[in-house]
């Protein structure tokens, strides 16, 4: 049987969601999925187990009916699975959902299987309600008949998926997707994971730590701090995870979360953080090395609802005015253990704003609890366009002898790719902050470091640009340039390192000025280049070829050398080990040619095993002839959606499931030619397409007034031939696309087991050099930019402009004189 994918159980679950899709908000319905996601799945792997156990006592001299009767116990399965009582079972669901009353059928299952695991579940599962109203409506039952029979379709047992951790990361995927969905609401419970990712690396978890989120949300931050400690070779297992989320329907989701990634000990609870923390050890707060966290923006809050007050040793923040953020701030302070380091989003008012806040960030700074204010991007997070900071928080302990009394300024709001409605903080813009941050140093227009004698002197505003203004300066506009030409060799100078990346000399563009305008002055500028500079600025990609052929020479090399870990792999198992070792070397190998810097190689070697880590992980578990496998399942999948499947699928989207279907990055290497036959088919069906439609098209007004008929008017009869052949174009099409699945299957079972290795490193390859080239022609696209700015401003001097002026005036005289007016 063939592995479950992670881009076909994402399929599966955005179908599920597509079920419930429109009856109401995807804040709404995400805790229905996952309910129904966690039903399946514990009922798929409950069979498992008791089946094995039940092999295991036959096997031991047991009769079949005193083993069946032994595995009714729910004893037998802790720590291996949950115990899954009849009621809660998918067989039996399945099989009483044609009744009516389904919501109701649910609830008891979900209620059975929590009774069941109390010490797992207890509180979990009751916060999901299949027989709630939505609006002035439950769910009807149709619908929940048919998110029954949809789950039905794909079993979730370990021994299915193609790598350990694929349905922790099928469960962050969903997440992520309803979070999108829900847009302002998603804030509530998902914070992005560009920005989780930075901040777990900002702290560095390390083993044996006790790390906390106190408003946890779906869990993501403590499930990424568990996956640094992954990455980086070590042993997670003994990370203590901690967190509270007062949303109960959150908090049911954060704990799905935890125990569907495999995480069963974490201690989440569900309550106001701020009105009550859970977290204690004999009557006091627990204390921890990490805290993590991105507590909801500008709340209200009630000081005579707060315990543990001694949290807020700086002082209270304004009850109403919604102003409770840095009362979250003081609750991470108050937590930390003496060399602990804590990481909060925040909005920007904390840093600023006067009165009691201005009181508590003085206190703050003077105890030396700041380490660092690091501003993000504007429109990162969902529920606010508005940018928000980082503040990096320590504990009681001395910090460094280099770091006391200073805080550092890191100014990243211009450190993000603009996305269709938010905003994204990618690997590169991630790598040059933590660089800033772990650096502690000056970087002019980036980073600074601050003493807290110039804080106080500024009454402890923390406004990031009154100490980092990343401003771009002006386009400078020399003005003897403008009037007499020539370009400023400053200018030229100031953008030299742009030049030099790619083993270009700024000057070898140019020429020197003559000394018609004043040889002391002419000094200072450079001509353009007889050619003029549209030839040059034509030049200039081939000019930068030979640094980009050392680039990927360098690359090919580096790949031939290192790739032999992945080869490895299905042997050695050891992908973390593996991840270190490219990630590393990648940027160690390529940084000395200088075409790049490093956190731009950084960036692209991190993106590249964020898009590649699960066929990697796969490599692993299954070798290269199950990433292939996994491949070719993924895309039959696309194409053989059932007739059920196809009910609340529209069209539009099958298609668009298909096409992306037939781009996976396999099928080029696979079947070339039969998709540039493809692509000549489309592209021929297309044209005659158009012409069809532009020849029975309505004609305008004005041309049914006319009394000739228009000179390309096609004849019936060449109507009737452009009709016929655009159909047979459309039919070859068709033809075509029935294809490609038989020719696909056919170039997979064609290949041998050094083909499917070369084919998976291959493809692997193409994905990072794809990425590299890209950043790349990014790079290229600056300097050539910087010249061409060049040639627009001061090709044309103020004298061109005059003789322009002056040839023109001469042309509209003639012209008036020749009608007479002059």
């Amino acid at each position: 049987m063939a592995k479950l994918t992670l881009p076909q159980l994402e399929r599966h679950l955005f179908g599920a969601a597509d079920i419930l899709r429109g009856k109401m908000d995807a804040s709404e319905f995400k805790e229905y999925i996952f309910g129904m996601l966690f039903l399946k799945r514990a009922s798929d792997q409950f069979e498992v187990v008791r089946d094995e156990l039940i092999k295991k006592w036959v096997a031991g001299g047991r009769s079949q009916q005193d083993a069946e009767r032994m595995a009714a116990a729910p004893s037998f399965y802790r720590g291996e699975s949950f115990y899954v009582p009849q009621e809660a079972s998918w067989p039996y669901i399945k099989d009483h959902s044609r009744r009516k009353n389904v919501g109701d059928l649910l609830n008891k299952a979900l209620e059975a299987l929590q009774n069941s695991n109390t010490a797992a579940l207890e509180g979990v599962l009751e916060h999901i309600d299949f027989t709630r109203k939505v609006g002035q409506s439950t769910i009807p039952d149709k619908r929940l008949q048919q998110l029954i029979d949809h789950f039905s379709r794909v079993r979730l047992r370990n021994e299915d998926f193609e790598f350990p951790d694929l349905l922790g990361a099928a469960y962050e995927y969903l997440i992520g997707q309803f979070a999108d969905s829900a847009g302002k609401k998603g804030g509530e419970f998902y914070t992005p994971r560009g920005v989780v990712r930075m901040m777990v690396r900002l702290v560095a978890p390390r083993p044996g730590m006790a790390v906390y989120d106190p408003c946890a949300g779906s869990g993501g931050m403590l499930i990424h701090a568990k996956e640094y400690i992954d990455e980086h070779g070590l042993d997670s297992r003994d990370l203590t995870l901690a967190g509270q989320e007062y949303n109960g329907g959150t908090w049911a989701v954060s704990k799905m979360n935890m125990i569907l990634h495999g995480v069963l000990n974490a201690d989440l609870q569900n309550d106001d953080t701020l009105a009550e923390p859970k977290h204690l050890q004999d009557g006091e707060l627990a204390r921890f090395d990490r805290v993590l966290t991105n507590p909801p923006f500008s709340l209200n809050y009630s000081f005579a609802d707060l315990k543990h007050t001694e949290r807020f040793r700086y002082g209270y923040a304004p009850e109403t005015g919604k102003k409770a953020d840095l009362m979250f701030a003081q609750h991470v302070l108050a937590v930390l253990t003496p060399d602990g380091v804590g990481a909060t989003v925040m909005p920007h008012g904390v840093l600023f704003r006067g009165g009691k806040e201005k009181e508590i960030r003085k206190g703050v700074i003077e105890d030396d609890r700041l380490e660092a204010v690091i501003g993000l991007a504007p429109n990162l997070f969902y529920g606010t366009g508005i940018p928000a900071c980082i503040l990096i928080l320590r504990g009681t302990a001395p910090r460094p002898a280099d770091k006391r009394g200073k805080v550092l300024f890191i100014n990243a709001d211009r450190e993000f790719t603009a996305g269709r409605a938010q905003n994204h903080l990618e690997p590169q813009h991630a790598e040059k902050i933590v660089a800033a941050f772990e650096e502690y140093r000056n970087i002019p227009g980036f980073a600074r470091v601050v003493d807290v004698e110039e804080l106080a002197a500024n009454d402890f505003n923390l406004n990031i640009r009154r100490y980092v203004d990343n401003t771009p300066p002006p386009e400078p506009q020399d003005v003897r340039a403008h009037l007499h030409g020539g370009v400023p060799k400053s200018e030229v100078e100031a953008k030299a390192g742009l030049f030099h990346a790619f083993g270009v000399d700024p000057a070898a563009l140019f020429a020197e000025r003559s000394d018609e305008h004043g040889a002391e002055r002419d000094a200072d500028y450079y001509d353009f280049l007889p050619e003029g500079w549209k030839a040059t600025a034509e030049r200039l990609p081939a000019l930068a070829a030979p640094a980009e052929a050392r680039l990927r020479e360098a690359f090919s090399d580096w790949w031939g050398r290192h790739s032999k870990r992945l080869v490895e792999l299905p042997d050695t198992h050891k992908v973390m080990e593996v991840r270190a070792e490219l990630l590393d070397s990648f940027v160690a190998e390529l940084l000395p040619l200088g075409l790049l810097d490093r956190f731009a190689l950084a960036g692209v070697v991190a993106a590249w095993w964020g898009e590649a880590q699960y066929d990697i992980k796969a490599l692993g578990l299954n070798g290269f002839e199950g990433v292939v496998e996994g491949w070719l399942t993924t895309i039959e999948s696309a194409f053989e959606l059932d007739e059920e499947e196809l009910e609340y699928w529209d069209k539009q989207k099958v298609a668009a499931e298909k096409r992306k279907a037939r781009d996976h990055r396999v099928v080029p290497a696979l079947i070339p030619d039969y998709l540039a036959e493809l692509e000549d088919a489309e592209a021929a069906y297309a044209e005659l397409n158009a012409q069809l439609k532009a020849a029975t098209a309505k004609p305008a007004e004005e041309d049914e007034e006319a009394d000739e008929p228009a000179e390309d008017q096609l004849s019936e009869a060449e109507l009737k031939d452009l009709k016929s052949r655009t159909a047979a174009a459309r039919k070859k099409v068709g033809t075509l696309e029935g294809h490609f699945l038989p020719r696909l299957r056919m170039a997979v079972a064609a290949l041998d087991a050094d083909s499917r290795r070369d084919l998976v490193l291959d493809v692997l390859r193409s994905q990072l050099t794809s990425r590299l080239d890209s950043r790349t022609a990014a790079a290229r696209r600056l300097f050539e930019g910087a010249f061409r700015t060049w040639g627009e401003k001061y090709a044309v001097t103020l004298r061109d402009l005059e003789t322009q002026r002056e040839a023109a005036a001469a042309r509209l005289d003639a012209y008036l004189k020749e009608l007479g007016y002059a």
